[in-house]
């Protein structure tokens, strides 16, 4: 079964950096590469998640689902602004280099074609290290690490235990799936994909039911323990900052200031080879 979503263990340097230096980072690094649009910074981010990839053992193998759906959505994405509006670009970057035309309406520009380009690089970008985050980042630390950048104790578990039952949700269902393929009902790929999909939805109520009765379970036991009582907690996975953890966020920090400064110098967050 192929889980998303989930965290996986593996020995290496990213995953010995506690869970608020990889918030921080996270952060730091998605503002960096949301907040510009200049190619010479989006080149260098892709690149940069991948060697972490490499850096932290997680193979694209691991979170080869969620990146086809990201790429689906970002060749939809390209799609749908080149329908809606082709010469985004030439508004944008004040130019217009034509390349050839499809039909009188859709012309086919240097300018746009280098904003598909940033728009591709931005997904590159931020996408990645998002998986990263979430295949390094042990859920209970994570929990730890909201808590210690001052979100609520209550809603930082909340969040953990949301993560932590995503893997769940997913074993239950293949487990109710194979049921009722055991009792003749047919899910596989030899079936289409209607039939596919009304199967599927049938195992949505036992999986509902199943999800209420362990969230009571949850509930009653937080409960018997007094969670929220308190004004303040401690945390098993928390860790104090090490070398590497000052290290990483001061070079978040870097890509994020960079950022910023490649904005002024550009007078606004395109970069604008045309001119």
């Amino acid at each position: 079964m192929r889980s998303i979503f989930n965290y996986i263990d593996r020995p290496s340097p990213v995953h010995r950096l506690t869970g608020a230096t990889k918030l921080v980072c996270l952060l730091l690094w998605s503002f960096a590469a949301m907040m510009t649009y200049d190619t010479r910074l989006l080149l260098v981010l892709p690149v940069l998640s991948f060697i972490l990839f490499a850096v932290s053992k997680i193979r694209l193998r691991d979170v080869s689902f969620l990146l086809g759906f990201t790429v689906a959505f970002m060749v939809l994405n390209n799609l749908l602004v080149f329908l809606f509006s082709p010469l985004h670009g030439v508004s944008i970057y004040g130019t217009q280099h034509v390349l050839f035309s499809l039909t009188k309406r859709y012309v086919v520009t240097s300018e746009q074609l280098f904003y598909h380009l940033n728009l591709i690089l931005k997904y590159l970008a931020t996408i990645p290290i998002v998986l990263l985050f979430i295949c390094t980042t042990n859920p209970s630390e994570f929990a730890s690490s909201l808590n210690r950048i001052g979100v609520k104790y209550s809603i930082a578990y909340a969040v953990a235990l949301a993560l932590r039952y995503i893997p769940d949700i997913q074993r239950e269902y293949h487990d109710i799936s194979l049921a009722q393929q055991a009792r003749g009902i047919e899910m596989s790929k030899k079936e289409n994909l209607f039939r596919r999909l009304k199967s599927a939805s049938a195992i949505l109520i036992p999986l509902i039911l199943s999800s209420m009765d362990r969230i009571e379970t949850i509930s009653n036991a937080m409960e018997l323990r007094g969670f929220g009582k308190q004004k303040k907690r401690t945390w098993y996975t928390e860790r104090p900052f090490a070398t590497a953890d000052y290290l990483s966020i001061a070079f978040c920090l870097l890509l994020f200031l960079s950022a910023i400064l490649l904005n002024h110098l550009n007078h606004g967050r395109f970069f604008n080879p045309f001119l």
